[in-house]
């Protein structure tokens, strides 16, 4: 009877979901006519991942089959396909398909240094975001308008939805917490499309010299709007849950609490060996997680795949009280979790008993300023 609730939850919430989505969305990808004469007779260096599709072609194709000249390829963390570990060093290479040279723009070099800049007149980036300020591929959209600005090359940035655009929340990124998880000073959902994100970083001056840029907008697109991703954003971000979980649950990865990697619902549950719970899971090295957290240990926790409606804002719940039943309290977190949310505070606040409500109180102000700010980059 339990496992009947569940899916019938499900569904309801898929239901409920879906029946908001807009179907006529038109992405800037796919309005051709817009950025076709910007880069005719330009050799052209295409920033992109397995996420760059117009319909089932793959940007790069379209770009070839139109007589676009593509001199390089760069590619964000997962890489050009979109399979590597996150955190894992993604090394150059040739794409099989085109013969092109990859460049990849994660590990040591983030930022494309002159030399890759060579033969390049324009740079066209599409990649799909997720929303969230730890989710790098906003850090290497910062990388390239810096490179791009300091050699005089004029960016295009093809919109795409942000499918956890409906909302704001977090604490904002204090200095002193700077990392490729936490360029800008911007709350964990900053409710920005990358197209809007790529104003701001200009806006705002996240770099120290604007961007020649300019933004294909969408057709048909609000924030409010949901939108299922075709193609996973990256190889743990499987499905539309998992997205919605993400900004919620990535908290966890600064802690000994597993968030499922190695399992066939990563970002959709959570648990660690010392959690009581009936529910359990044993992360496995598999394609996209080689060395998941407490690997071959069985970890009891939650399974969200069918626990109430998408989020609206951020879940604390679960981290304190995962907190709260951690019998060795002085390990739960580790050095990575001020990091990835911007500052102590959070941190902090946990340790010393403060409520959810106390918590999102105190990020009030900050919040109200970034909405503000946010408001000045807004295309939709």
């Amino acid at each position: 009877m339990a496992k009947i609730t569940q899916i019938f939850l499900l569904i309801f919430c898929c239901l409920l979901f879906s029946c908001k989505k807009e179907t006529n969305i038109i992405l800037g990808a796919e309005k051709t006519e817009s950025y076709l004469p910007l880069i005719k007779d330009k050799k052209i260096g295409v920033i992109g991942n397995q996420t760059s599709m117009i319909a089932s072609a793959h940007l790069v194709d379209s770009l070839l089959s139109l007589n676009v000249e593509i001199a390089k390829v760069f590619s964000p963390e997962h890489g050009f396909r979109g399979d590597a570990d996150a955190g894992t060093k993604v090394e150059d290479g040739i794409d099989v398909k085109t013969g092109l040279p990859i460049i990849s723009l994660y590990g040591k070099n983030k930022k494309p240094y002159s030399k890759q800049l060579e033969g390049i007149d324009i740079f066209l980036f599409d990649i799909q975001d997720v929303g969230a300020r730890f989710y790098t591929y906003i850090s290497t959209l910062h990388y390239v308008m810096e490179a791009a600005a300091e050699s005089n090359i004029k960016v295009i940035v093809l919109d795409r939805p942000n499918p956890n655009g409906h909302y704001i929340d977090g604490p904002i990124r204090e200095d002193g917490f700077e990392s490729f998880v936490g360029m800008h000073p911007i709350p964990i959902v900053h409710g920005m499309t990358i197209g809007e994100y790529a104003k701001m970083i200009n806006g705002e001056n996240f770099i120290s010299k604007k961007c020649d840029l300019i933004v294909i907008e969408m057709e048909n697109y609000t924030h409010d709007m949901s939108y299922d991703l075709s193609i996973k954003p990256s190889p743990n971000l499987p499905n539309t849950r998992s997205i919605n979980l993400y900004p919620s649950l990535c908290l966890f990865e600064g802690t000994t609490v597993s968030i499922g990697r190695g399992t066939d619902y990563p970002f959709q549950h959570f648990g660690a060996p010392y959690l009581e719970s009936n529910y359990s899971f044993t992360p496995k090295s598999r394609e996209g997680s080689t060395s998941p957290k407490h690997e071959n240990i069985k970890c009891f926790g939650t399974d969200l795949r069918f626990q109430g409606n998408f989020l609206t804002a951020i879940n604390l719940n679960w981290l304190i009280k995962s907190y709260n039943n951690c019998s060795n309290k002085e390990k739960f977190f580790n050095n990575f979790f001020d990091k990835l949310v911007g500052t102590d505070k959070l941190r902090l606040q946990i340790i010393s008993g403060k409520t959810t409500e106390d918590i999102k109180e105190s990020w009030k102000e900050d919040l109200s300023k970034f909405k503000e700010v946010r408001k000045k980059y807004l295309l939709y």
